[in-house]
């Protein structure tokens, strides 16, 4: 009987050795666990073949008017800049499409497409001094403090509405660290197949070496406002953010979302980044909507000596891409949004009742909200008082 036995009883524990070596091993619930405070760097993504030769690689101003077309602006000095059908992704005209500019805080629209889908906007975080070590001197600031804890929603706002430098180094902090959002920025670029950019800060603070392109300016804008979470944020004229006194009053930098210091609010503008530092100057990513066309224009570093131009080209740009369009030949293509789960769509925001706007599909049948009722809630807040804060690379 104990010799018959000896196989079953080798058998036995061998199986119980094999499980308690199994639950060595870090399972999947163990690994959630472990990258729940910081979540593991995502495999790189492939990047797309290159397009093909357009228009845009060629110098100058390139525009392919039929005849009747409305003639280009003559009011842009810009060094660069772009007319975009956002929803095709044709290009109607541009000028140096491709050459390589430092984009100040247009690049944080980059930002956004990496970080937005790894952090649930419910989360709240505690901030710690060293999440807020390395800010550049003289950014521009939302008011982020030390030993505070913020939703990752209220983050956004301050990144998106006032272009807070000290936002963009928490939220990085939170996938990964400085470094690692630099190659997920990177990566998601060239996925994009935005090839001009390098990136070297995540918050577009001017460094050695950083730059983009209108063009691929303009992929990030056309990315964005396909995702509800972006397209809600850049469409935020104003909102609350919360400070040691309670919560204040923010308001977009982006002048021609709320019509502040005299620019005047664009009819139907939806986002989506503006930017500046001295040495980038100003940049600007704007799109419109009006019936059933949405143009986004790019805007980079105007020469005019008028501190508002990139408002006043950008303004021009969108109304000649509204005469324009169906009158001229594209001259090249943003290429195609890479796919996601379900159905991806260009979204609009239409402001609902808050200061927080929701986001809608932008190309549906349904019909546009009229852009006065964006103005109207503009206006409601704007007796709100602002902080002031110092902002260098707004």
């Amino acid at each position: 009987m104990a010799i018959r036995s000896l196989p079953c009883r080798r058998t036995a524990r061998a199986a119980v050795l094999a499980a308690g070596a199994l639950l060595l091993l870090p399972g999947p619930a163990a690994a959630a666990h472990t990258g729940a405070a910081h979540p593991m760097e995502p495999e790189p993504p492939k990047p797309r073949p290159a397009p093909p030769q357009s228009l845009l690689d060629r110098p100058g101003t390139q525009v392919r008017r039929l005849p009747g077309a409305p003639a280009l602006p003559q009011n842009v000095s810009s060094m660069s800049w772009l007319v975009a059908d956002a929803r095709t992704g044709e290009v109607l005209a541009a000028h140096d499409a491709h050459r390589k500019l430092p984009p100040a805080s247009t690049l944080k629209s980059l930002f956004a497409l990496t970080a937005l889908p790894r952090l649930d906007p419910a989360t709240r975080h505690k901030v710690t001094e060293r999440e807020l070590a390395g800010v550049g001197e003289g950014s521009s600031l939302v008011g982020v403090e030390p030993g505070r804890t913020y939703r990752v929603a209220d983050l956004w706002r301050g990144v998106f509405l006032r272009s807070g430098n000290d936002a963009v180094h928490v939220l990085s902090s939170m996938i990964g660290g400085q470094r690692s959002t630099v190659r997920q920025m990177q990566a998601k670029a060239l996925e994009l197949g935005a090839r001009d950019t390098r990136v070297v800060t995540p918050d577009g603070y001017d460094e050695r070496g950083q730059v983009s392109s209108a063009f691929d300016l303009a992929v990030f804008g056309r990315a964005g406002l396909a995702d509800e979470q972006f397209a809600r944020y850049c469409s935020t004229g104003f909102a609350r953010f919360p400070g040691r006194r309670g919560p204040f009053a923010i308001q977009n930098t982006n002048r021609l979302l709320t019509g502040a210091d005299g620019v005047g609010h664009y009819a139907g503008l939806i986002g989506v980044k503006n930017g500046y530092t001295t040495h980038a100057g100003n940049t600007l990513i704007a799109a419109a909507h009006r019936g059933s066309r949405t143009i986004l224009v790019t805007v980079m570093h105007p020469e005019a000596g008028e501190g508002h131009a990139v408002y006043s080209e950008a303004r021009s740009l969108l109304n000649w891409g509204f005469s324009a369009a169906g009158e001229v030949r594209p001259v090249g293509s943003l290429g195609t949004l890479p796919q996601r789960t379900g159905e991806r769509r260009v979204v609009r925001a239409a402001a609902r009742g808050s200061a927080a706007a929701r986001a809608r599909p932008l190309f549906s049948t349904g019909t546009l909200a009229a852009g006065g009722a964006a103005a109207l809630l503009m206006a409601g807040w704007g007796y709100l008082a602002l902080r002031p804060r110092s902002r260098s690379s707004a």
